[in-house]
Parts: structure tokens; sequence; C-alpha cells
């Protein structure tokens, strides 16, 4: 059940391929360089290991519950989130003026990750407080911020993100709840929301939810929802809590997965209406929400490659002590299955996705820093589009490759994968969620192809084909076969992944249907390229460091050779299958099924 956080491949992301050191060299970002890094990594690591991994398996068996209106959580939660409070880890990437520790995103970024890897559960509840806290940044008044940032920095209280009602479902434009202005600045609301992640528990005093609602007069569809802030005990203007809000935990859900996680149904307003403050300007609700609904994206991206990695350290320990069967090229007796030729291909998939996945999460991470801190307007502009495209990509390509890799996981353990105390069916279990919450791959997958292809006709998906163009430049300088190998497989897949941006650009409008029926390959085929584009300049970084770690970085050539051979040449097959198959999708009558 243990966890291993693995820091040496992080900072090798982080230093070699998001480029660590320049975004310590942007504005304010001086004190972060790679000893400071290393050092919080590893801080990170033995918090993530020693306090919060070992609650993972207890939250699976004693999942938090709910009677009368009350949520208690899994035994040990409320402690350990007492040690992350205090621990500071709550504000490491949120301002210092409110407490927090400034830190670049691309360092939270791989704290996050090693978080997620030791409990989704226990991981989600700072991760929803992640997005309160930028939302509020982002639009909320000077009083807002005065009243609730400080403390949600710190920990000592927690944030929610409330959309979803049962008639809503993705489908924004449906939501029912309403806000009425009671004359004094304050609103009453309404409604029932449902899936709010940690909507009510006992590990902080406090809970802040921010609500979308309608106020009176609003108008139809997505345009008329404003975002209000609700928290569960009104506070007094010395910041001291007051009387309870009129929000309620009326049930919890009963859950496949992240069962230690209270999934909450909150009812506002049975007792008069809960008190609540708008959130920046009426009916721009959404906007603001998007905020936090973008943070959640790239951080549930990031449980994806959290959970894949878990899954494969338990798949590689037990492929380790597993005894069974004669080596195929001969053996004196039965070896442990790590040797048999299938097995190593599934750890090779598994190590290869993650950690390919991890290197583009923490070059959009750098990017996203590059985007907020640059002095130059023309580089904070392109970085935060190359961000914007990469998100969906993250969140979608990701958590879909979790899946893959926790089934593997189960694979590898073989009848005893499929039995609950070994512990590899539950991140099969919890990675489920991934592709679902905070928006399916389907929903990525609209959002790559609308907003980031068709509406600037492929400019950015293009730059970065261009990018990873002159990679296979810098592979052919090199003149190792592993190179050259990947050099072609990164060529042809890059290829590939142009043509299709071409037919989506060329068809997105005259044949809709038949191109979003392929805006999920054409997500994946973006996932595998860009991943293949780290994994090969992680492969010529390793090739030139290779006498100062060389079991490390001969690992890591395996390992994106393997990536090349077999994760690579899919790219041609999700192509066609968004060029030709699409149309094939769009043209299935309904009454068919």
């Amino acid at each position: 059940m243990s966890y291993t956080a693995p820091v040496k491949d992080m900072m090798f992301a982080m230093t070699h391929l998001a480029g660590l050191q320049k975004v310590a060299e942007l504005p304010g970002m001086a004190d972060f360089e790679q000893d400071t890094a290393q050092a919080v990594l590893e801080e990170s690591a033995k918090f993530c290991q020693d306090v919060v991994a070992p609650l993972n398996w207890a939250g699976d068996q004693q999942p938090s519950s709910w009677k009368d209106g009350v949520v208690t959580t899994t035994p040990g939660f409320k402690e350990a989130f007492k040690q992350f409070a205090e621990g500071g880890w709550q504000g490491v990437i949120h301002p210092a003026e409110y407490g927090g520790q400034g830190m670049p995103k691309l360092i939270a970024t791989a704290c996050a990750e090693m978080l997620h890897a030791s409990s989704l559960s226990f991981a989600l509840c700072p991760m929803l407080t992640d997005g309160a806290i930028e939302a509020l940044l982002t639009a909320g008044s000077d009083e807002l911020k005065a009243t609730y940032l400080e403390k949600l920095v710190s920990g000592q209280w927690t944030g929610t993100m409330n959309l979803t009602e049962p008639q809503a479902g993705s489908d924004l434009a449906a939501v029912r709840s309403r806000a009425e202005p009671q004359g004094d600045g304050t609103y009453k609301v309404f409604g029932t929301k449902i899936f709010i992640t940690y909507g009510e528990h006992d590990m902080a005093e406090n809970i802040v939810h921010l609500v979308l609602a309608r106020v009176p007069g609003a108008p139809e569809g997505v345009k008329g929802i404003s975002l209000f802030v609700v928290p569960k005990f009104l506070v007094n203007a010395d910041g001291s809590l007051g009387a309870r809000n009129d929000a309620h935990c009326v049930s919890i859900e009963h859950k496949l997965g992240i069962k230690a996680s209270p999934t909450a149904v909150l009812q506002f307003g049975d007792h008069g209406g809960a008190v609540g403050h708008v959130v920046g300007e009426e009916n721009r609700g959404l906007e603001y929400m998007f905020i936090m609904m973008n943070a959640a994206r790239f951080a549930v991206g990031m449980q994806g490659v959290a959970v894949a990695d878990r899954a494969y350290q338990k798949a590689v320990g037990y492929a380790k002590d597993r005894v069974q069967s004669r080596d195929l090229a001969g053996s004196p007796g039965p070896v442990a299955i790590i040797h048999h030729p299938d097995v190593k291909r599934m750890l090779l998939s598994m190590r290869a996705q993650t950690e390919g996945a991890r290197a583009l999460a923490y070059v959009a991470a750098a990017a996203s820093d590059m985007a907020h801190h640059s002095t130059d307007a023309a580089v904070r502009k392109q970085q935060q589009a190359i961000y914007d495209y990469l998100v969906p990509v993250v969140k979608g390509f990701s958590t879909e490759m979790s899946i893959q890799v926790a089934s593997l996981g189960v694979q590898v353990h073989g009848g005893m994968g499929f039995i609950e105390e070994t512990g590899a069916a539950q991140h099969y279990r919890d990675a489920r969620i991934l592709t679902i919450y905070e928006g399916t791959t389907a929903i990525q997958a609209n959002d790559i192809v609308g907003r980031k292809t068709v509406r600037d006709s492929g400019a950015v998906a293009k730059a970065l084909c261009a990018q990873v163009a002159l990679t296979e430049d810098d592979l052919a300088a090199h003149t190792e076969l592993d190179c050259a190998v990947m050099r072609h497989s990164l060529r042809s897949a890059r290829q590939a992944l142009e043509q299709t941006i071409d037919h989506i650009v060329a068809h997105a409008k005259t044949n809709p249907h038949a191109v979003y029926a392929g805006a999920v390959n054409y997500l994946q085929l973006a996932g595998v390229v860009l991943c293949g584009w780290q994994m090969a300049r992680a492969m010529m970084v390793s090739l030139e460091h290779m006498a100062q770690d060389p079991a490390f970085h001969a690992a890591k050539v395996v390992t994106a050779r393997f990536y090349a051979d077999a994760v690579l040449s899919t790219a041609i097959g999700l192509a066609q299958t968004v060029i030709t198959g699409g149309e094939t999708i769009a043209q299935a009558p309904v009454d068919m099924f």
C-alpha cells in the first residue's frame, strides 16, 4: 500500500523539460530556483508518504458517512488535514499578501501530484479550495477578499464549487437556483446542488460555497447566471464565525471510488434563504466560475498522472515479488513475473504513458507561470494561448490514460488484482471518475476543437507542431539509433496531427457532426504526440547526462524508446478515425440503436 514520490523524475521534468530556471528568472520568482524546488519537493514527499498515503486504503474501506446533516470523514483525515494546513501546503501557490507562499505553478503542480497520488479522496478538498481562492482573487471585491482569502489560504476554511443541479448536469444553461437581492448588498439563495465535493465535512471550521444562481430578471441561458459566496457559517465583521447559514447537506453519494471524499447534495434556502454575496457583477457568474473550472480541470489532469503513477508503483512491487513459471529462455525454477515479456510490456506501457503525461503537464504549468509573470506582453499572450490549448489535453488525455494504466495494474496482479485486499482495484475504481467530473472527456474534446483549434484556424496547434518539428531536427543531430527511431516515429505522428488539424479547420463549420464525432480521438491524438514530444526531449537529455546517473538515465532512454515504438505508432490510426471515422458516426441513424 506504500507510495514513494518520484522526486527524481519530477525534478528531471521540471529542470530539463519545463524550464524551471526560466521560471525562476521571472519577476517575484527568484527564490524558487532548483535547490529550493528540490527542498520543497522533498518536504512534500515526506508529508505525503508518511501522513496521507497510509490513509488511502482506510478511506476506501471506511468512507465518509452522513447522519442527520452531519458528515464524518474517514478516521485520520481530520488530523491529516490539520497537519496539511499547519505545514502551509494549502497556500503553496497563492499570494504572500494573503498568507500564501507565492510559489510558481510548476513547483505547486509537483506537490499536488504527490498529494493526489497519496490519496485522491483526501486531495480533493484542497484542490477545490484552490479553485475557490482563484475565483475570489480574480473577481472578488476587496471586502470578500478580506473576509475569506486569508482563512482559505491557511486551510482554516475550505471551499467548494456548486454548479450541477439535478436537471442541469453539464448543461449549466439549465441552472434554476435563484438569488433574491435583499437591498443591503446581500442575497437570499435558494436551490439544490448535487455532486458537491466536500460540500460538508468535519475537517475545517467553515466551508465557503461558491454557488451559481440566477437573480430576478436575469437573461435566459448561461448569460443570466451569477456567482455567489455562501458560507456554511456566516462571518461577523471582526472575522469570527456567526450563525449557521441556511445551507445544509441532505445526503452524500455512495460511489464506485474516491469513497472517502464526501460528494454532497446541498440544499440552499429551505429555512428562509441562505445568505450570500455576489462575486463580481451579476450575470457574469459562469465567466468567474470558469476560473475555478479551468484550475480544477488542470488539477484533475494531475490526478490522472498521480493515480497512474501509484498504480504503476504497486504493479512493479507485485511483479518483483510474485514468483510464477520459468523464464521463457529457460531457468532452473520459477522466476518473478517481472521477467516475463508481457509483464514487462505492461509495466513499460504504464511507465511511459505516466512519464509522458507528467512531463507535458509540467510544461503546461511552466507556460502558465510565464503567462502570469513575464514582463513581455507578447510572451504572456503566447504562453497563455499554449496553456489554454494544453489544459483540455492534460485533463482529457491524462485521465483517460490513468484508467488504462490502472487497468493494466490490475492485469499485472492477475487474479489477485481482482481481489480488493490487494489494493490494485482501488486505483482502477478511483481513476474512473476522472474522465467524468470537471467536464467529461467529450467536453474537453469539444473545447479543444471549437475554442482551441477552429477559433484561431489552428494557429496555436500548428505552432506547437512546429516546436515538435524542431525537436525532430535536434534528434537528427544525434547519432544514436534510439534517436533515429524516435525521430521517425515522432515525425509520422506529428504529420498525422497536422493533417487532422487541417481537416478540423476545413470542415468544422460545414460538417460539424462529423468533426465533433472525432473530437475525442483528436484530443487523444494531441496527447499522444505532445507527450511523445516530451519523451523525445527527455531521451536526448538523458543521453547527454548518462554518465552522471547511468541507471536513471538509461531507464529514461528505454522508456522513451518504448513510447516511440508502442505509443506514437497509434497516432496514424487516431488521425484516421477523426478524418474518416467521424463521418460514419454522423451518418448513423439514431433509430438503429
